[in-house]
């Protein structure tokens, strides 16, 4: 469809940058599904809104009377990196290593 934000190539780039392994009639579904939503918003955008309304993550307002009390912040390490750290296929000064990801302009 010419007004999928979502194009074939641009999918197939998108799933190769986060290495999934996805068959073509799956990869087809993901891809349609990813343009439905993208398609949902748009139209949520044309609603009209009060210039008084305030951003929302959610329709109830977030006031300390109805939110739970902040815990406090405890810093509780594992007490066994080493364990953790032996199952890495690299590891350097205590930490896991990671192979690098190019990075590119998406245009």
């Amino acid at each position: 469809m010419a007004d999928e934000k979502i194009t074939p190539e641009l999918f197939a780039h998108l799933v190769e940058l986060a290495a999934l392994e996805l068959g073509p009639e799956e990869g087809e579904y993901i891809r349609k599904q990813l343009n439905n939503q993208l398609k949902a918003i748009e139209e949520l955008v044309q609603v009209p809104l009060d210039p008084t309304t305030l951003p929302a993550s959610h329709g109830v307002p977030y006031t300390p009377a109805i939110s739970a009390e902040l815990r406090e912040d405890l810093h509780n390490p594992f007490p066994h990196p080493e364990a953790i750290l032996k199952g890495a296929p690299k590891t350097e000064d205590g930490h896991f290593v990671v192979p690098d990801i190019p990075h590119e302009d998406l245009k």
